[in-house]
């Protein structure tokens, strides 16, 4: 059993969403780190998260969210790392990044409402976040995340992948069914890919904060 656990969080939210799912591996014994990625440049996010695994006296499970996907796919070739955990999130494979995974979408897929960038940063459009982002949360949450969104770096969503850990490591993958940022189709496709232990639950890309439990049983058969 591995005991150390590392969160991951996505663009335009920071590391306070995982909570719930802390308090539930915390009550189990499990030492969680929650890294706060700055979500400037992939290579930043990767350090930031590879400093927290610096941290660690023993192996961890790393869990990544959305964009935090691609930050566990770059960093999860620590040593340190045993196993990987994608929660609704991007997975790519060598060379790809957040802009190749999203440059094509299927006919008729919903397509984030990410902004124009203003001087080198994206937002989500604040009166559809809670489509798109945030489905199956109260409206005031939603509406709380759309006000507090964390500035995304172009040069993140530009940073491709050198060598996916997912290559070399066991992996886990939860598909949220209502996600409107990544097409569920995707989800499964990229899970597929890396050769995934894939378990799905009904959630909207918020699915760390709407379905706590499904992520936390997920997290625990990887430390398993």
């Amino acid at each position: 059993m591995i005991r150390n656990i590392v969160l991951v969080h996505g663009g335009f939210v920071d590391g306070s969403g995982w909570q719930a799912v802390y308090d539930l591996l915390v009550a189990d014994g499990f030492r969680v780190s929650v890294v706060q990625n700055p979500t400037l440049s992939l290579a930043g996010d990767v350090a930031a998260t590879q400093q927290v695994v610096d941290g660690l006296d023993s192996p961890c499970v790393l869990v990544g969210h959305s964009y935090g996907g691609v930050v566990i796919s770059e960093a999860g070739t620590h040593p340190n790392v045993a196993a990987l955990v994608y929660i609704a999130a991007f997975a790519p494979d060598k060379g790809e990044s957040v802009n190749t995974l999203i440059a094509d979408p299927p006919p008729g897929a919903p397509v984030p409402p990410i902004l124009p960038p203003v001087n080198g940063f994206l937002f989500l459009d604040r009166d559809k976040f809670a489509d798109s982002f945030a489905g199956d949360l109260p409206a005031d949450q939603a509406a709380f995340m759309a006000d507090s969104q964390v500035p995304w770096g172009v040069d993140a969503l530009g940073g491709a992948v050198t060598e996916p850990a997912w290559r070399a490591k066991p992996s886990w993958y939860l598909v949220a069914t209502e996600d409107r940022m990544i097409p569920p189709p995707a989800q499964h496709a990229m899970a597929q890919r890396a050769g995934a232990t894939v378990a799905e639950t009904p959630g909207s890309h918020s699915v760390y904060l709407s379905q706590p439990a499904a992520v936390a049983n997920l997290i625990r058969q990887a430390a398993a």
